[in-house]
C-alpha cells in the first residue's frame, strides 16, 4: 500500500474513532492511541511506511513545543527557574530509588531493574503540554512550573541517553561528555538571546508585513533551531521548546502560534497513533502482572511523589495536586531509553515490551487525570492532608484587615482598585500570576497570592466580614464556586463577576450573584449612546479616541494604597 493511500485509510480510522469518543466524551488523546493500536500489527496492519509517519509525527512534536514555547516568557522562566530546578530533579532522584527497588522486587536482575527505574521517572513532555493547551492551563502557576520541570527532565533524559550511546560506543570519558555537552548548551542558549533581543525583532518586523511570510518564517525558525540543536547532540523537543521562547519576546508571537495551530493538530495525530501502533502484545501473558504494578506506581506514586516535593517547597494542597497529576505517565524519552538499551544488549525483549506497555497504560490513564483535575481535587483534598510535611504554605500571606477582595488582576483589575480607593474600602488583591503580584507589591497594593478556585484558599478568607467583592475572572466554574462558597456564610456582600455569555450570567445571578458584568453588552450600550450623542461629528469620535488612548496607555498603573 502506498503512503498516500496507507495516510488516508489511518485517518478515516482516526475520525470514526474520535466520533465514539466524543460520543463517550472520552478524551482525543486516547482514541488517537487506540487508533494506533486498530491499524497496528494486531489488527487491521495497516501501518507499513513507519519511517515516513515517524517522521510526520516527529514535526508534530516539533511544532507543539515550538508554539508552547511562544506562549512562554523569559521572565516566567527567571521566576520559577529555582522551583522547577528543585521539583524537576527531586522528583527525578526520589522516583529512581523507589522505582529501582520495585523493579527488583519484581525479579529484574540489576541492569534491567536500573533501566525501569530511569524509564518511570520521566514525563512526557508532549502530552502534558497538549493537554495543558487543551484545557488552557500553560498560563496557571501549575502550568508554569510543570513547562518548567519538564525541561529539566528533558536536559536530564538527554545527557542520560548520550551516555548511554557514548558507553555503548565506547567513545571517550563520558564524564567529559556530560560537562561538554551542557557547555555546549549553556553557549548556544547564550547566542541565541542575544539574537533574539538585537536581530530577530528587527526581521520579524519585515516579515510581519506579510502573513504568508510570518508563518514560513515561523516554522523556519523552529524547525531550523530545533535541528541545531540535535546536530549538536541535544533534543529535538529543547531545541523546539527554545526556539518558541525565543521568539516570544517578538510582538507577533500570538499571531505566528495561531497559524501554526492547524499544522501541529495534523502532526501530533500521527504521533499518538504510531504511539498505540508499536505496541508490542507478544509477552503480554509474562509481563501483564509487572505491567499493573509499575503502570500504578506510575499513575499513584509519582504524583504523591510530586505533591510531596511541592508542598516542601511551600505550595498549597492545590498547586501540588495539580502538579502532581501531570507526572502520571512516562515519557516518549522513556521509549527512546528502552530502545537504545535493547539495541546495545542492555535489555531483552521482554523489558522493552514492558515499558512499552506501562507507556501506553500511563499515557491513556493519566489523559483524564490531567484533564479532570479540577474534578478530582474536591474529592482526595481531605486526603492530602496526609501527605503534607510543611503546613504553611507560600501561598498564604499573613491577613491584614480588609473588607473587599477583588479576584485577578491583569484583565480590569487596575480600574476595579481606583473604584475601590475612590470609596475608602480596605481591600485585597488576590491574583494566581507571579508576575501581577510582583506588580502589585512594588506597588505597595495589598494583595495574596492564590487561586480563587482553591477551596482551600477560600477558607483562609475572612468571608464572613466581607461587604464587596468583585471577580474578574472569567471561568464560569471558578465564578459559581466563588459566589456559592461566600454567599454559604455571607448573604449580605456585593458579588460582582464577569461573564461573557448570557445562559452563564443567568447561572450566576441564580447562585445570588449581586450584579454580573457583560463586558459585551456593556460596550455595545456605550457605543449606542455614543453615536447617538455624536452622530456624524468627527471631533467628538476624535475627542473619546484621544480619551481612550490615554487610559490605555495608564492601565497597567495601579492606585497605592
Amino acid at each position: 500500500m502506498e503512503i498516500f493511500t496507507e495516510l488516508s485509510v489511518i485517518i478515516v480510522v482516526a475520525l470514526l474513532v474520535s466520533l465514539v469518543m466524543r460520543i463517550l466524551r472520552q478524551p482525543m488523546i486516547v482514541g488517537y492511541i487506540f487508533t494506533g493500536v486498530i491499524v497496528g500489527p494486531y489488527v487491521l496492519n495497516i501501518v507499513h511506511n513507519t519511517e515516513i509517519i515517524e517522521v510526520f509525527s516527529k514535526l508534530g512534536i516539533t511544532i507543539l513545543l515550538f508554539i508552547v514555547g511562544l506562549s512562554l516568557s523569559p521572565k516566567v522562566i527567571r521566576e520559577l527557574g529555582k522551583v522547577s530546578f528543585l521539583t524537576g530533579i527531586g522528583q527525578i532522584v526520589i522516583t529512581t530509588v523507589v522505582g529501582f527497588i520495585l523493579a527488583k522486587f519484581l525479579g529484574l536482575e540489576r541492569v534491567s531493574a536500573l533501566y525501569v527505574a530511569i524509564v518511570l521517572t520521566f514525563s512526557s513532555t508532549i502530552i502534558i503540554l497538549k493537554l495543558l493547551s487543551d484545557k488552557g492551563d500553560l498560563n496557571k502557576l501549575y502550568g508554569k512550573i510543570a513547562i518548567g520541570f519538564l525541561l529539566v527532565q528533558d536536559v536530564v533524559a538527554t545527557i542520560i541517553l548520550l551516555l548511554t550511546n557514548a558507553a555503548a560506543n565506547g567513545s571517550g570519558n563520558i564524564y567529559f561528555l556530560a560537562v561538554m555537552t551542557v557547555m555546549k548548551g549553556v553557549l548556544l542558549i547564550g547566542i541565541l538571546i542575544a539574537v533574539s533581543s538585537y536581530v530577530l525583532p528587527k526581521i520579524s518586523k519585515f516579515v510581519a508585513a506579510s502573513q504568508e511570510m510570518l508563518f514560513l518564517f515561523s516554522i523556519t525558525w523552529g524547525l531550523g533551531i530545533a535541528s541545531l540543536f540535535q546536530y549538536l547532540g541535544f533534543s529535538v523537543e529543547i531545541g523546539a521548546l527554545v526556539a518558541g521562547v525565543s521568539m516570544s519576546m517578538t510582538p507577533y508571537a500570538l499571531e505566528a502560534s495561531a497559524r501554526l495551530r492547524p499544522l501541529r493538530d495534523f502532526f501530533i495525530l500521527l504521533f499518538f497513533i504510531l504511539l498505540g501502533s508499536q505496541v508490542n502484545f507478544e509477552s503480554i501473558q509474562t509481563i501483564i502482572i509487572p505491567t499493573i504494578i509499575l503502570s500504578l506506581f506510575v499513575l499513584i506514586g509519582n504524583p504523591i511523589i510530586m505533591i510531596v516535593v511541592m508542598n516542601i517547597l511551600g505550595f498549597s494542597r492545590r498547586t501540588s495536586f495539580q502538579t502532581g497529576m501531570t507526572v502520571a505517565q512516562i515519557s516518549e524519552f522513556s521509549l527512546i531509553l528502552a530502545t537504545v538499551g535493547f539495541r546495545i544488549g542492555h535489555i531483552s525483549q521482554e523489558i522493552l515490551s514492558l515499558i512499552t506497555l506501562v507507556g501506553l497504560v500511563t499515557i491513556a490513564g493519566s489523559t483524564y487525570l490531567i484533564l479532570y483535575a479540577d474534578d478530582l481535587y474536591p474529592w482526595f483534598d481531605k486526603y492530602l492532608g496526609f501527605l503534607e510535611i510543611r503546613k504553611n504554605t507560600k501561598e498564604r500571606n499573613k491577613n491584614a484587615f480588609y473588607n473587599s477582595v477583588l479576584f485577578g488582576y491583569q484583565r480590569v483589575g487596575a480600574d476595579f482598585i481606583k473604584a475601590f480607593d475612590r470609596l475608602d474600602l480596605d481591600y485585597i488583591v488576590v491574583d494566581f500570576d507571579p508576575e501581577s503580584i510582583k506588580l502589585l507589591e512594588e506597588n505597595e497594593v495589598p494583595c495574596k497570592f492564590g487561586d480563587a478556585n482553591d477551596q482551600e484558599f477560600l477558607n483562609q478568607l475572612e468571608l464572613k466580614s466581607l461587604r464587596y467583592v468583585v471577580s474578574t475572572i472569567p471561568e464560569i466554574k471558578t465564578n459559581l464556586m466563588l459566589i456559592r462558597t461566600i454567599r454559604a456564610v455571607n448573604k449580605r456582600a456585593i458579588l460582582i463577576a464577569i461573564s461573557h455569555d448570557r445562559e452563564q450570567a443567568l447561572e450566576l445571578y441564580a447562585e445570588g450573584a449581586s450584579y454580573v458584568i457583560m463586558p459585551h453588552y456593556l460596550g455595545a450600550q456605550y457605543a449606542i449612546r455614543l453615536i447617538g450623542r455624536a452622530g456624524m461629528d468627527r471631533r467628538e469620535y476624535e475627542m473619546h479616541r484621544e480619551r481612550h488612548l490615554a487610559h490605555l496607555e495608564k492601565r497597567e498603573g495601579v492606585s497605592p494604597k
